[in-house]
């Protein structure tokens, strides 16, 4: 598919001038489209958008500046390159600040026509290429990428592409593993600030003394082993998001000079006197009880009500029971793809381990699980052994019931297969909790910790019929 030529349009009450510059870009690509005047150049600007105008100031009927600006309410990403006397060059700086790209004067050269139309050229398909990096960013890491069916998530999911939008500085709670991180980027990454870095700080793997130089920074000699200058974290987050993780960590000394940034957005180097202007925007996460440490005293009240403008809470994975399945296929997407191997999916008992378990650790943790069984398969799906003991469905059966044996199992036969005997001992447990919810099956599934999908895939498997419960 052929790339359409660059459009420029030529304004300019001189004939002789418009021939001689169409003759030039038309050499250079380009489709060039012709105006005599302002008004003329308005019209032709709106049957076709050019990416670049070269157009005079003194025209009769509008002039260049009056077009300038009727073609840029159209079009503020056009390139207007003004073409003027040496005696109109203040009109002319003027017009820069008002969205003119820059101005040529008369008698111009030729090739410095050709540099700045290309110059133009060249920062337009950066900004369109910028426009789509941050359209795809947006999309694989912005608040959409966070996969969830769980409508507590999608709630979550949508107060964070509101809060994206904003400057607000966010903190950012909830349990480890629970995706504090991917919920961060996906405020950096749906926000204005997308094209810049998204710079993360683990404030508890950073020992206490060199916390303060990975923030701000340090000049060289500033203490034993600085040997040169280095740029902290709020230097390298420049016109993006610092990411500050476990933000509950930190000190109260370090907490004062944190809360000055936020205050006056301004901060010096370790060994500096020099202040540096910032413009950061702040996300922080805890796992922490931050209003409880502020009541005991270990985080300052004041830093914590800077932090706290919007906050956002995960939601561990089990209460979100309608997610594992999910999330389980997309990380064997993943771990399949990286590890070079086929595997379809997961057995239906390997799944319903992982919907059975309650999942501490979080996503974390079902991540690591999915990764491990990935390694550990030796066939084309997930089977119970390959995943962590600890998601075995028969050892969660049982010890849930509190059995340490088999022979604990009045009426079991011993010797039969084990799961066999699960599945049998799984079918008198959810009979028995239906009836005690009187068939109602929502109910049931919150009673035994399993989703309410996972009862139902119960129900078919051990074919337990409608009458065993209802809606």
């Amino acid at each position: 598919m052929s790339v359409p030529a660059p459009a420029v349009l030529i304004v300019d009450d001189d004939e002789a001038i418009r021939r001689m510059l169409a003759a030039v870009l038309t050499k250079e690509g380009c489709a060039v489209t012709e105006a005599g005047d302002g008004v003329e150049a308005t019209e032709a600007f709106r049957r076709r958008h050019a990416d670049v105008v070269l157009m005079d100031i003194r025209m009769p009927h509008m002039n260049g500046l009056d077009a300038m600006k009727a073609i840029l309410e159209v079009d503020r990403g056009a390139a207007v390159i003004l073409m003027t006397a040496f005696a109109e060059v203040g009109t002319a700086v003027k017009a820069m600040r008002d969205g003119a790209f820059d101005y040529v004067i008369k008698p111009f050269d030729i090739e410095e026509i050709r540099v700045l139309v290309r110059r133009a050229l060249e920062i337009r398909t950066m900004r369109a290429d910028i426009v789509s990096l941050r359209r795809e960013l947006s999309e694989r890491y912005g608040a959409e990428g966070i996969l969830t069916d769980n409508p507590r998530m999608m709630e979550l999911r949508a107060t964070v592409a509101k809060v994206a939008r904003s400057n607000a500085t966010v903190l950012i709670q909830g349990e480890s593993g629970t995706g504090k991180e991917l919920v961060a980027a996906a405020v950096h990454y749906g926000s204005p600030r997308a094209t810049g870095p998204f710079v993360k700080v683990n404030c508890a793997a950073i020992p206490e003394g060199l916390l303060e130089s990975e923030f701000f920074g340090h000049e060289k000699g500033a203490f034993t082993g600085a040997v040169g200058r280095r740029r902290g974290r709020f230097e390298q987050a420049e016109h993006g998001t610092l990411f500050l993780d476990e933000i509950g960590e930190i000190s109260t000394g370090l907490q004062v000079k944190l809360l000055r940034v936020l205050q006056e957005r301004e901060f010096e180097r370790v060994g500096g006197s020099s202040p540096i202007k910032t413009d950061v925007r702040i996300v922080a996460a805890t796992n922490r009880d931050l209003e409880s440490m502020v009541k005991t005293g270990t985080f300052r009240q004041d830093l914590f009500f800077r932090l706290n403008v919007v906050t956002l809470k995960t939601i561990p994975l089990r209460e979100r029971p309608e997610d594992i399945r999910l999330l389980a296929a997309h990380f064997l997407e993943r771990f399949t793809a990286q590890n070079d191997v086929v595997i379809r999916g997961f057995d239906p008992a390997a799944m319903e381990s992982m919907l059975a378990y309650p999942w501490p650790g979080n996503v974390r943790e079902l991540a690591n699980a999915v990764e491990r069984a990935v390694v550990m398969s030796t066939s084309s799906v997930i089977l119970p052994e390959d995943l962590p003991d600890s998601l075995r469905a028969e050892r969660n059966a049982l010890a849930a019931a509190g059995v340490e044996s088999l022979a604990d199992l009045d009426g079991v036969e011993i010797g039969r297969p084990l799961r066999e005997l699960v599945g049998e001992f799984e079918t008198r447990v959810i009979r028995a909790a239906l009836a005690h919810n009187g068939g109602n099956r929502a109910r049931t599934a919150i009673a035994l910790g399993i989703s309410r999908r996972a009862l139902l895939y119960k129900l078919q498997e051990y074919g337990l019929g409608a009458r065993e419960g209802a809606e």
